[in-house]
């Protein structure tokens, strides 16, 4: 976790969609528990799948125009760096 608090003007939007996503999840859940048919199960996770990465899509957009911003204003290196790393796990 971060040592410092960020500003970010998305956050409310964020909880809101990772809500969604949770209880969506929580249905997939259930729909294996009843033995519901797998492709339904499948077609349900991929729709969550893609909840989780537009989510990330605004995480990382909303980073950009503060945080990032103000590292790249301030010489931040070591947030630059660890923005990077991040990227890259995201994208794996």
């Amino acid at each position: 976790m971060s040592e410092h608090t960020h500003h970010h003007t998305e956050t409310k939007n964020v909880i809101n969609r990772l809500s969604r996503a949770t209880g969506h999840l929580e249905a997939i859940k259930k729909m294996v528990e009843e033995g519901r048919d797998c492709g339904d199960v499948l077609i349900q996770l991929a729709a969550v799948r893609s909840a989780i990465n537009n989510i990330g899509k605004i995480i990382l957009a909303d980073h950009m125009e503060h945080c990032i911003a103000d590292a790249i204003e301030n010489g931040d290196r070591e947030e630059l760096d660890k923005f990077n790393d991040a990227i890259a796990k995201f994208l794996k």
